[in-house]
């Protein structure tokens, strides 16, 4: 068998006219669905983007133990499991995020790997000076604050750190001269020679990754003019996660050029759907689509992600799957719940790997010939930020009442945030804190939270301005009316309970939301001593 998996990253479900989203054209996403088995109620597991690799990559849920990090020693990846198993795998990607000290471990799990450079603050070329007054001229401050810019040679270490990334970009940005130098276009062109260099062979499996529809915002120009929004000011494609406070026409001009990108996505996803075609690999391939998490575009009031409740746009992540043996359920859907982290069963499956005792997700394949449930339940999350819990009919937020993740540890043997190593101060506060259920017997490093290099904390924010809240989806999909309902409150209270208990998160978690801690038996004689 062979695999090949289209991972795009902040690819809202609702922006595919195959999950009813009439605001993009998205004919190739909408002509896969037509093959393809759909998952209508397909969720996040950890986020942001690299807590949701590892959720994918080890098929349980990252976000109880530790933020934003890269593969743990003790962890099972879907790509090594494979390779031990005889299954060549390979990367194909422009997420810069694996190449950070927060993204280490992922691609070399892979047997080989490809990286395009030139997403968000990668930049295309080396420039010590870059013409920053000019920049200043181009693009709104309001996502490009320059004037922070210490001088014009920009290192990380003098100047302010958003400032920094979004130079970056700006950089970026003077080089993409032809479509075929945007970093899409190259991984898509990366992913055809790698099919036709094995189309004679078997057992492997493809990553085809792209950072894109992720901001900024970049789509060449013959995309971006079906989606005009008649705004003529300086560029606005790389929105604060914050509250929305911009004019009409600024909003239509952000989400005019996500638009742009997504259809960009499209057509080059019907540029792979045309190679299976021309091939003949519907016959022998497996095709997966899905991505990492959605993303605000003005919704409830927000822009973006991680600070704000998860809503559906943001937790509701699309999801198709075709399967050669069952190409009989060509077109159908699928009403029952599905999770990131049952990626890594699903795929060890379709290849005939045993899938090892730590993965707490649950394999697809059953449900490619019929909606047979697989869950409950579903509990998602970001560290030091809510957690939240659906049943398919409710979703409830759950914030704690001290907002500050003071209380919180992280537990880890990898110790990085996203682009740097914990801080002298943070590797002062550690202990050896006895094995989890699932790190084989390996103790930890129990690390205090800085809550300022969470993820909410990188992006100078906080959570003050949330609060916990109830919805009914069946009757409220919008998410626009939060209910009073204790009795709804307390039973997915306890299914929170259920999936902590499930992944042996530690008891302060319990405290940190106000939960009373309950073991499973076999987690009670097992004991781990992660309060040590």
């Amino acid at each position: 068998m062979r695999t090949v998996l289209v991972l795009f990253d902040s690819l809202n479900r609702l922006a595919l006219g195959a999950y009813g989203g009439t605001a993009v054209k998205t004919p190739n996403f909408d002509r896969f669905a037509r093959r393809a088995v759909t998952f209508d109620k397909h969720y996040v597991g950890s986020l942001p983007c690299m807590p949701a690799r590892r959720d994918m990559h080890t098929g349980r849920l990252n976000f109880m133990h530790r933020h934003w990090g890269p593969l743990e020693p003790f962890d099972d990846s879907f790509a090594r499991l494979l390779s031990d198993a005889g299954v060549y795998s390979h990367l194909i990607s422009d997420h810069l995020h694996y190449f950070e000290d927060g993204g280490w471990g992922y691609a070399n799990a892979f047997d080989s790997w490809d990286f395009i450079r030139g997403q968000e603050y990668d930049a295309l070329k080396a420039l010590a000076a870059p013409p920053v007054d000019r920049f200043k001229q181009k693009f709104d401050p309001s996502h490009y604050p320059f004037d922070n810019l210490a001088n014009a040679t920009i290192t990380r270490g003098n100047t302010d750190r958003m400032a920094w990334k979004r130079s970056r970009a700006a950089i970026t940005h003077d080089f993409l001269k032809e479509e075929a130098d945007f970093p899409t276009a190259k991984c898509f062109k990366a992913a055809f020679e790698f099919l036709d260099l094995n189309k004679e062979a078997d057992n492997w499996f493809l990553q085809l990754e792209c950072f894109d529809p992720h901001e900024p915002f970049v789509a060449p120009e013959r995309f971006k003019e079906a989606y005009e929004s008649g705004y003529n000011g300086k560029i606005l494609d790389w929105p604060l996660y914050e509250k929305v406070s911009n004019s009409k026409q600024e909003i239509a001009e952000i989400r005019g050029n996500y638009a742009a990108l997504v259809a960009m996505c499209d057509e080059y996803f019907g540029k792979l759907l045309d190679h299976f075609d021309a091939n003949d690999h519907w016959d022998d391939t497996c095709l997966i689509l899905t991505t990492d998490h959605g993303f605000l575009l003005s919704e409830h009031e927000w822009w973006g992600k991680n600070r704000m409740p998860y809503y559906e746009e943001i937790s509701h992540i699309p999801l198709m799957i075709w399967h050669p043996e069952h190409a009989d359920q060509c077109g159908s859907r699928r009403k029952n719940l599905t999770q990131t982290p049952d990626l890594m069963p699903t795929i060890l499956e379709i290849h005939q790997c045993q899938v090892p005792p730590s993965v707490t997700g649950v394999s697809l394949n059953s449900m490619l010939a019929d909606d047979t449930p697989v869950h409950e339940s579903l509990a998602f999350g970001m560290f030091a930020g809510p957690v939240c819990v659906t049943d398919g009919r409710y979703s409830y937020f759950r914030y704690p009442e001290d907002l500050s993740g003071e209380n919180l540890n992280l537990y880890t043997l990898m110790p990085t945030h996203l682009a740097s190593h914990f801080t002298i101060s943070e590797l002062q506060t550690s202990q050896l804190a006895g094995p989890f259920d699932f790190t084989k017997g390996v103790p930890l490093l129990k690390i205090r939270l800085d809550p300022k290099n969470t993820q909410v904390g990188n992006d100078g924010q906080t959570l003050e301005d949330c609060t916990s809240a109830l919805y009914d989806l069946e009757v409220d999909p919008g998410q626009t009316a939060p209910l009073s309902n204790d009795a709804i409150v307390a039973r997915l209270a306890e299914r929170i309970v259920h999936h902590f208990t499930e992944h042996d998160a530690p008891a302060e978690l319990y405290t940190h939301f106000g939960l009373h801690r309950e073991f499973a038996p076999e987690k009670e004689a097992a004991g781990h001593a992660a309060e040590a």
